[in-house]
């Protein structure tokens, strides 16, 4: 038995990483279902939810459970294996797309059966062309569910999105061409590395944001991450760029005449993919896993800071618990600020875990900051008309984002005569 586990040790390890990727992909989608809902209620004065656990904290899985069991429709005159498989098709898309990722640079302290634990599925060379291949597919889940909807406005909510995407696809692809000029590769574990050469050791000097490393400044990339994250935005049908789901308009837009748990997983598939954009976003402009700070000794504070964290926020979360209105949530939020306390006191004693932890801290972190960008948008922006999203994509972000490549194309070929 030891013998066979040994032997596919690489395949067993890489379908417990899948699982594992899986499962915390979608718990993090049920999440940011809450925490949308929360955010966007507190900017505009309301409670969120609130009823079902402490805080709603339990509120995912009550929508879980309620698309589960809510009665399956499907309409009449449907072609019945396009419209089931378009959401399939989107779903499955948005959760290929994560298993090019690299969440941490190096391997984990121990071996599993004699075998490297990476956190990555897969790493190719070509990491971002594989990705951008991907997600470029994604329209075709929403076009075919607009199609085979049998209804005039599913199919025009598909034909709004069909042309959204392809036309932001476009700025989002040339608005990343200067990094990979600046990088010369396609691997996104090495834009991440090329990035660790910052100016006087500043981790944030070197991000291609700034671009600011000991060979001197490269050509910044904040026009480039612009381009990129409003396309980002646009591409993933995210307001202010709605315009598929215009309920006004299009009552629900390409998924009106879904029900049940096939709706849910056109929903899953667009936080997945708010999740690959702020990965990307992360990895491509601001560093990857790399801290902001500088790698000194007066700055050798900032490395407790992923366990710092933990400990006031437990702190925060045992007071609210004791003054919590439920039973319930008197019981749970106490113990649950206790956990965290004690976790970032044990991080704190265990430099060793401490010092792996630091990538994902940062990596993480950044996602985040991306995700509430993404929901801060949709509570205050309004929805843009379609006529106004089509000319900002090929009168804008277009033009600005080919300039873009062709000045940062000048100055790699100005510095190479050096």
């Amino acid at each position: 038995m030891i013998a066979f586990l040994q032997q596919y040790a690489f395949w067993i390890i890489t379908i417990v990483k899948i699982a594992l990727l899986l499962f915390i992909v979608l718990t993090v989608n049920a999440y940011l279902t809450w925490f949308e809902r929360k955010a966007v209620a507190h900017i505009q004065s309301r409670w969120g939810p609130h009823r079902v656990g402490p805080h709603g904290l339990l509120q995912p899985a009550a929508d879980g459970l309620k698309f589960l069991f809510k009665e399956d429709v499907t309409p009449a005159g449907v072609d019945r294996f396009v419209y089931y498989l378009a959401p399939f098709l989107s779903l499955m898309l948005s959760l290929t797309a994560l298993a090019v990722i690299p969440f941490a640079p190096n391997p984990l302290p121990f071996k599993i059966l004699g075998e490297h634990v990476y956190l990555w599925i897969t790493n190719p060379d070509i990491g971002l062309l594989i990705l951008f291949a991907i997600t470029a597919l994604s329209v075709y889940g929403i076009a075919l569910a607009g199609w085979a909807s049998n209804s005039k406005y599913s199919l025009m909510g598909g034909l709004r999105s069909s042309a959204q995407m392809i036309s932001y696809e476009l700025a989002l692809t040339m608005s990343v061409v200067g990094v990979l000029l600046m990088a010369n590769t396609f691997s996104l574990q090495s834009i991440i590395e090329q990035q660790a050469n910052a100016k006087w050791g500043v981790g944030f000097l070197g991000w291609n944001i700034i671009a600011w490393t000991h060979q001197g400044l490269f050509f910044p990339q904040i026009i480039g991450f612009i381009c990129f994250f409003t396309s980002a935005i646009a591409e993933t049908n995210r307001a202010p760029f709605d315009l598929p789901e215009a309920e006004s308009e299009l009552v629900a837009g390409f998924h009106t005449e879904y029900s049940s748990f096939k709706f849910a997983m056109f929903f899953i598939a667009e936080y997945t993919a708010m999740i690959t954009v702020s990965c990307l976003a992360t990895i491509l402009f601001f560093g990857g896993w790399l801290s902001p700070f500088a790698s000194t000794p007066f700055w050798h504070f900032t490395y407790y800071i992923p366990s710092i964290t933990l400990i006031p926020f437990g702190l925060w979360v045992i007071y609210d618990g004791l003054k919590y209105e439920t039973i319930f949530g008197k019981l749970i939020l106490p113990a649950i600020g206790f956990a965290m306390f004690a976790i970032g006191g044990a991080l704190i004693a265990l430099p060793a875990v401490n010092d792996y932890i630091q990538p994902i801290f940062w990596f993480t972190a950044k996602i985040f900051v991306f995700l509430f960008f993404y929901v801060w948008a949709r509570g205050t922006l309004p929805r843009l008309r379609y006529d106004q999203l089509m000319n900002v994509g090929w009168k804008l972000l277009l033009p600005v984002s080919i300039a873009n490549v062709i000045v940062t194309a000048g100055v790699v070929i100005a510095r190479s005569y050096r």
